[in-house]
């Protein structure tokens, strides 16, 4: 691992600041504080794209030498975007929605250069089929694995393997919230080099 610029990582996600870790690499993290919202008629993968470089470039002030990755993601079922439920009853219901059913999850990832504003961004998809699910499963999952702060509805990482029927995507890091084949291309076009 080469890097000799310092790296920050434009979340509060503890989620992503685990996977980021993966990748052997030191880096600050900091949370970006962003309007999230959806711009009309904007399609999800651009959605994910944006609020990436969005996160990363709203730290530039506070990290003017660094290179800032930014990520985000944009969960779906039949075109209806899906928020982090929050609570018992949302994630159940979520997930209710979800059985025999297919969620499409796109995670954008940005890498912002603040020396100069130079940056790229991509954008990986997933698509996670669910099993015909019962109430009683979903009950049971939803209060062994707690995860309410999860879009979706579910931890992938986690117990929430369980409830699929398969998953469809290059990488299966995104659908945990930072896609890091694509991270570490990004960082490779910056210099960093994580092997």
């Amino acid at each position: 691992m080469t890097t000799a610029i310092k790296l920050v990582l434009a979340s509060s996600s503890p989620y992503r600041r685990e996977l980021l870790k993966k990748l052997g690499l030191t880096f600050d993290t900091a949370n970006p504080d962003i309007d999230e919202t959806p711009l009309p008629d904007e399609a999800p993968m651009q959605t994910a794209m944006r609020l990436s470089l969005q996160k990363a470039a709203a730290l530039a002030p506070k990290f003017p030498q660094h290179l800032i990755i930014g990520s985000d993601q944009v969960a779906m079922l039949k075109d209806k975007p899906l928020t982090k439920p929050c609570s018992r009853e949302n994630t159940i219901a979520q997930l209710a929605a979800a059985s025999g059913n297919t969620m499409h999850f796109y995670t954008g990832v940005c890498v912002y250069d603040s020396r100069n504003g130079q940056h790229r961004v991509n954008c990986d998809h997933c698509a996670v089929t669910f099993r015909v699910l019962s109430r009683e499963q979903i009950e049971r999952y939803v209060d062994l694995d707690e995860p309410f702060n999860c879009a979706g509805g579910f931890k992938a990482e986690s117990l929430g393997i369980a409830l699929f029927e398969r998953i469809e995507g290059d990488d299966p890091n995104a659908l945990i919230g930072l896609p890091l084949i694509k991270l570490i291309r990004l960082l490779e076009a910056f210099g960093v080099k994580v092997i």
